[in-house]
């Protein structure tokens, strides 16, 4: 089943448990989708593939983590816990996120793969490491823990 045709049935379930954070929440899922397929026509394409869904729905997921951030420092924790409570509905449409362990697991192998030995070789390391952890993993995190290791 397609991200589209889940995002139709959940908002058919909130619907009918009259859910409206969910509600509210999926169709600006929806409303995402429509406009970047709006957007990828001229290319040639028809609808998105399922790559493109997971950037889509990460980048709406990291938006969320940025507000509630910025909520937060602002002192605003009843916006920042809406915000939160999007958040969770959106990572129910994200593969399972690595924890921080597999993470640096995977940073270490990249380290290693590519010869990384200083900080200045984070741009060898983070390019294809972003590209095999693409919708799995934040990349704030994944930075954070790069630049940790080429620092030691």
């Amino acid at each position: 089943m397609s991200l589209k045709d889940r995002i139709g049935e959940q908002i058919k379930a909130a619907m009918k448990a009259k859910d409206k954070l969910r509600l509210e929440t999926v169709r600006s899922i929806k409303k995402a989708i429509l406009e970047k397929e709006v957007s990828v026509r001229p290319q040639g394409q028809e609808e998105l593939t399922q790559e493109q869904e997971i950037e889509l729905v990460s980048q709406l997921a990291k938006q969320r983590r940025d507000s509630i951030a910025q909520y937060r420092d602002a002192g605003r924790d009843d916006l920042a816990d809406l915000e939160a409570q999007e958040l969770v509905i959106l990572e129910e449409f994200l593969p399972k996120q690595l924890s921080e362990a597999e993470i640096q697991a995977v940073v270490d192998e990249q380290i290693a793969k590519v010869g990384a030995t200083s900080p200045k070789d984070m741009g060898k390391v983070m390019g294809p490491l972003m590209q095999q952890l693409k919708g799995r993993a934040d990349g704030k995190t994944v930075q954070e823990i790069v630049k940790h290791k080429l620092s030691q």
